[in-house]
């Protein structure tokens, strides 16, 4: 199934989009934040909490905020490794207790800080490479089932409780697993620590929640003879905390976007922007597929008005990843299936609107989100909504496929449910599997009609919008019909301009 699609306006798309991203680019290389800072030292080993149960990071960075962070975390840390020839647990509990001070080493040489974090910025890039080495040992070995790639989420508050349901749905059939994050957690501006057994419609994002999700997963893969894939949320506030965290544990998928946390949490942009050019950079190195959040434009927004802003995100998601290192085949945009069900012809509108996403970006693994703004609580019409969904999915060639829940509107899925919706999705993709290559596209017909009409509403919009400037855009409620300023939202004071003396030493290594 081929839509005949017109390359000179996907070409002309793509020139906009880099037009975009290319002035918050410049912004970006010449700021950080503190969250970039605090994955900086969190990648040097930098863990743990101090006697008030705050994180090390954060009392690090906080420490540095008041003494010199236009530098970088990484320059001051590396003094202080000088000074006391600590290794960098030792000395972050030594700063964290106050019986070391940044201050007491600021006379040692730039030099000098340098060579003393050299060796740990090398080690926490082995360790990187070692566990992205590890995932394709084991894909090649215990390889998936074809694509689309059954993804289920697990959220009951307790990652000992998800860990059981995430190794249930494993054997149900799914080949990825998120462990959804507690409702609120990217507003927190730090990470918890440890394992965690409370959490309101989900389980905090920690390493240890991390490692003990993995570890199982791990283990029934082996049982099962096919690897299982482990998701989680890098947005918010902590956006490169999360995939320095990631990257040590393993994860397979994060969802990282561009965009998401200015429109729908109300994170600052500048903030949003600085912090995920750094997350993506880890990303690229550890492996990490990224999913976009373009499905969530469809929450706010009616589907079939919002569908070009949809493409246009997705142009624009793309062009902010390559600028951060990220290949096609790490760069999962986003989509969702939230047409009206009452919509004459819809699904062929959803159709036309997969396949174009599927043929403009033809080397990414879309990720294809479920039906959820018009479910009703009507199971069995639910079902059947799904069913759709999925044969859009496999007629179209998605890679990433959420599972839609029958009980979608009433209630957290039970492991009934999922098994269902596995059910129902494997039963539609394995009698469809091959139903887009049998497919011809009607010339001037419904499906190619709407997604030429998509594409040029897609071009005119990008246009419009580097005209403007991507910050004034979002201002203008161009994205989802959500307005966002420059100046509002949440973390803005923790970005700052770099000094002239500022070191990321992993910046520099990352997109090598």
């Amino acid at each position: 199934m081929n839509l005949r699609v017109d390359q000179a306006s996907v070409d002309r798309c793509r020139v906009f989009a880099r037009e975009i991203v290319a002035p918050v680019e410049q912004y970006i290389a010449a700021h950080s934040t503190r969250s970039v800072e605090r994955a900086v030292l969190r990648l040097l080993g930098v863990d743990g909490v101090n006697a008030d149960d705050a994180p090390l990071p954060n009392v690090l960075v906080d420490a540095l905020a008041q003494f010199d962070l236009q530098s970088g975390a990484a320059l001051a840390f590396g003094k202080a490794l000088a000074q006391t020839h600590l290794e960098p647990g030792d000395l972050a509990r030594a700063l964290g207790g106050g019986t070391v001070t940044f201050a007491s080493s600021a006379g040692v040489s730039d030099a000098a800080a340098r060579d003393a974090v050299r060796e740990h910025v090398e080690k926490a890039l082995a360790q990187i490479r070692a566990r992205r080495c590890e995932r394709e040992e084991r894909l090649a070995r215990l390889p998936q089932l074809p694509p689309p790639l059954l993804y289920v989420i697990v959220a009951s508050g307790n990652i000992y409780e998800d860990r059981t349901a995430a190794v249930a749905a494993a054997e149900a059939g799914a080949q990825i697993i998120a462990v959804i994050r507690s409702t609120g957690q990217s507003l927190l501006d730090y990470v918890p620590y440890g394992p965690t057994t409370e959490g309101f419609g989900g389980t905090y994002a920690t390493q240890a929640n991390f490692r003990i999700v993995r570890d199982a997963l791990d283990e029934v893969s082996e049982k099962l003879g096919r690897y299982v894939m482990l998701t989680n949320y890098a947005s918010g506030l902590c956006m490169p905390e999360i995939a320095a965290m990631a990257a040590v544990e393993r994860l397979d998928v994060l969802l990282n976007d561009s965009m998401y946390g200015i429109l729908f949490r109300d994170i600052n942009m500048r903030r949003t922007f600085v912090d995920q050019h750094f997350s993506r950079a880890l990303n690229a190195y550890s492996g990490i597929i990224i999913n976009t959040g373009e499905d969530n434009y469809l929450t706010t927004a009616d589907a079939v008005e919002q569908a070009p802003a949809v493409l246009a995100s997705q142009f624009i998601n793309e062009a902010f990843a390559h600028g951060a290192g990220l290949p096609d085949e790490q760069i999962g945009l986003g989509d969702a299936y939230e047409i009206d069900p009452d919509l004459p012809d819809g699904f062929l509108y959803q159709l036309a609107q997969a396949q174009l996403a599927r043929q403009v970006f033809p080397n990414a693994p879309l990720k294809y989100m479920p039906p959820t703004k018009h479910m009703t609580g009507d199971i069995f019409k639910g079902h059947l909504i799904d069913a759709m969904f999925n044969l859009t999915s496999v007629a179209t060639g998605q890679t990433i496929h959420l599972c839609g829940m029958l009980t979608e509107a009433i209630h957290t899925p039970f492991l009934s449910d999922r098994m269902l919706s596995l059910e129902n999705a494997r039963y539609v993709m394995n009698t469809a599997r091959h139903l887009g290559d049998e497919i011809e596209i009607k010339p001037g017909g419904i499906v190619e009609s709407r997604a030429a009409h998509v594409l040029r509403e897609c071009e005119t919009l990008l246009e419009r919008v580097a005209e403007m400037g991507l910050t004034a855009a979002i201002e203008a409620a161009v994205f989802a019909d959500v307005s966002r300023s420059p100046e509002g939202g949440r973390g803005l004071e923790g970005v700052f301009e770099r000094g002239d003396g500022y070191w990321n030493p992993f910046e520099e290594s990352l997109q090598k």
